[in-house]
């Protein structure tokens, strides 16, 4: 089947089922992951710094980021492929390069990058789950941190090693992480895809526990915005 259907086969057959038996099968909370021992300080006046990541469908990321405290805007988009091939059908083929990402602008006088790293792999995705997250399989669902500097790869590398030798998850993280070449901003249609769209099925089992989690874990970082 084109990897383009898949998505969106599911959510018929997930109306067909009902958002009740959705919201009876969502995820459990993960276990809490660890603050970050490598972090970049938190800064002393207000700017902005950017951080792109990848982990499954990107409508479910970027909703979890816009609800972060600190974050200034959270956009879905492509990265990892050229240019030319930066858009959805094509990148759902699975044979661009490209991964769904997000790339989360966000304060750094209010929140850290690892911080923004903690977030992403307790509740924005399953970080152990290879070239897939959730109804969604392709490397365009790959799980990648795609850094902007030596800093980020540092403390983004230094995590995943922290967060693999304590077991923090079950099984090994298979999180990439690799230089940002370039980020392409989403089709217009896909931007705010779940705060748009918070009564379907697909945002009801896969989107929306993501938020309640975050809700939950980080009370304090959590905007209801």
């Amino acid at each position: 089947m084109h990897k383009l259907s898949v998505r969106f086969v599911w959510i018929l057959l997930a109306s067909l089922i009902g958002t009740t038996a959705c919201n009876a099968n969502a995820s459990p909370a993960p276990a809490a992951v660890p603050a970050p021992m490598i972090d970049a300080p938190r800064a002393s006046a207000s700017g902005q710094q950017a951080a792109v990541v990848s982990g499954g469908c990107f409508w479910g990321v970027q909703a979890v980021f816009q609800h972060v405290k600190g974050v200034i805007s959270a956009t879905s988009g492509y990265s990892g492929g050229s240019s030319k091939t930066a858009e959805y059908e094509i990148v759902s083929t699975g044979e661009t390069g490209h991964a769904e990402s997000v790339k989360i602008v966000y304060d750094p006088s209010q929140i850290t990058y690892g911080e923004l790293l903690r977030v992403f792999f307790s509740v924005a995705h399953d970080p152990t789950q290879l070239n897939r997250q959730g109804p969604d399989e392709g490397t365009q669902y790959r799980s990648s941190i795609f850094y902007a500097n030596d800093e980020q790869k540092r403390i983004a590398e230094s995590y995943i090693a922290q967060l693999d030798k304590a077991k923090v998850f079950p099984r090994p993280i298979v999180t990439k992480v690799v230089p940002l070449q370039a980020f392409y901003p989403a089709e217009a249609y896909h931007q705010n895809y779940a705060m748009l769209h918070p009564n379907q099925p697909y945002i009801v089992y896969n989107d929306a526990p993501k938020v309640e989690h975050l809700r939950q874990e980080f009370p304090d970082l959590y905007t209801g915005k």
